[in-house]
C-alpha cells in the first residue's frame, strides 16, 4: 500500500507554545508584559525584556510538557490522518526539549511511534507529501521544494497568509489534508 506522507509541525500548530513561553516571560517581567499580536517574527530578541535570552524564554524546564492541545478537534483530526496516512510528527528542538516534547505527544497523541517523530529544523530535507505548519520560513521551503502546504495562522506568518492554503482550526483538517493530496502536486 503507497500511503501519503503528512508531516505534521509540533509548536503552536498542535500545541501552544508561544502562548505559554509569553505567560512565563510576563510573570518574570512584569514591566515588559508580551502579546502574542507583538510577535510578527520568529526574532524575539527586538521584544522581549533586555534581560531575557532564547534559553529563558524557551528553555524552562518542563515547559513543553505544560502546553495546551491546538484546539478540541486536534486529537480525533490527528488520529485520522494516522490512520489514513503516514503521519511525522516533524518538530525543531534544542536537545534538552526533546525528551519533554516526546512526553508531551505521548499524553496527548499516544498513537504516534517513537520512529514517526522526526527533530528537524530544516524540515524541508525530509520525504513527505503535505506539511502542516505554522512557521513561515517552513511553509516557504516546503513549497519551494514543490511540496503541498496547509499553513497555521499566527501572527507571525500574516504577510504568507494570502499565498498558503491557512486553517484556524483542526476541525476537518484531516478531509483538507485528503483534498490536498488529491490536487495535482506543485512543481
Amino acid at each position: 500500500m503507497n500511503r501519503k506522507i503528512v508531516a505534521v509541525d509540533m509548536d503552536d500548530t498542535i500545541c501552544h507554545l508561544l502562548p505559554k513561553a509569553i505567560h512565563y516571560h510576563n510573570a518574570l517581567y512584569p514591566d515588559l508584559p508580551l502579546t502574542m499580536e507583538q510577535i510578527i517574527n520568529f526574532d524575539l530578541s527586538r521584544i522581549w525584556h533586555h534581560e531575557c535570552s532564547e534559553e529563558v524564554f524557551f528553555g524552562r524546564p518542563g515547559l513543553y510538557e505544560e502546553l495546551e492541545i491546538f484546539d478540541e478537534h486536534t486529537v480525533e483530526e490527528m488520529r485520522r490522518i494516522h490512520e489514513q496516512h503516514d503521519l511525522i510528527v516533524v518538530t525543531a528542538a534544542r536537545p534538552s526539549s526533546v525528551p519533554e516534547k516526546w512526553r508531551w505527544l505521548q499524553q496527548h497523541l499516544p498513537f504516534i511511534p517513537y520512529e514517526n517523530f522526526f527533530v528537524a529544523k530544516r524540515k524541508y530535507l525530509l520525504e513527505f507529501d503535505v506539511l502542516i505548519d505554522d512557521g513561515p520560513h517552513n511553509l516557504l521551503a516546503a513549497r519551494e521544494a514543490g511540496k503541498r502546504t496547509i499553513g497555521i495562522p499566527r501572527p507571525w506568518n500574516l504577510p504568507l497568509q494570502q499565498d498558503f492554503l491557512m486553517k484556524d482550526s483542526w476541525e476537518g483538517m484531516s478531509d483538507l489534508v485528503n483534498k490536498v493530496l488529491a490536487e495535482q502536486p506543485q512543481r
